[in-house]
């Protein structure tokens, strides 16, 4: 089951962010504080961003995190998933694809691309994306902070 993170999952979305953040799918660890910041502006509008927990069987197994942006070279909105993290014990159990079937189904109209980032080391994921319709982009990104 896919739904809309709550107030009631501040704390599990904390442990999973932070769980993820521990993992190689990240570059650095990030402080809690952070993580409180994000759910601070989860709960306050779905302007900027909209979290979702992933449910396998009533226990919280995940979550994904998506950020919005406009995009001209898309012609439209952009749905970036900044986040996607199933417990290890979650894994290969259908929920990735139904988050993404969901997410097609659940995406508003003025939505024209949806963008992920996976490390090359992430086989199944990336196996995963590509058959959900991704494809690789052909450059490379840049940020400054």
């Amino acid at each position: 089951m896919i739904r809309k993170i709550t107030d009631q999952d501040k704390e599990s979305y904390i442990k999973l962010a932070s769980e993820f953040y521990k993992t190689d799918a990240v570059l650095h660890d990030v402080p809690r504080e952070y993580f409180e910041n994000t759910f601070q502006e989860l709960m306050r509008s779905e302007t900027y961003a909209v979290a979702y927990i992933m449910e396998y069987e009533k226990q919280i197994a995940g979550y994904a995190l998506l950020a919005k942006t406009f995009s001209q070279e898309a012609g439209g909105m952009v749905l970036w998933i900044e986040e996607l993290y199933l417990l290890e014990k979650y894994r290969s159990a259908g929920l990735g694809r139904e988050f993404f079937e969901f997410l097609e189904k659940e995406k508003d109209q003025s939505v024209k691309r949806i963008r992920l980032e996976v490390e090359d080391y992430n086989k199944r994921a990336i196996q995963l994306y590509k058959r959900m319709g991704f494809k690789p982009l052909e450059y490379i990104q840049m940020i400054k902070e």
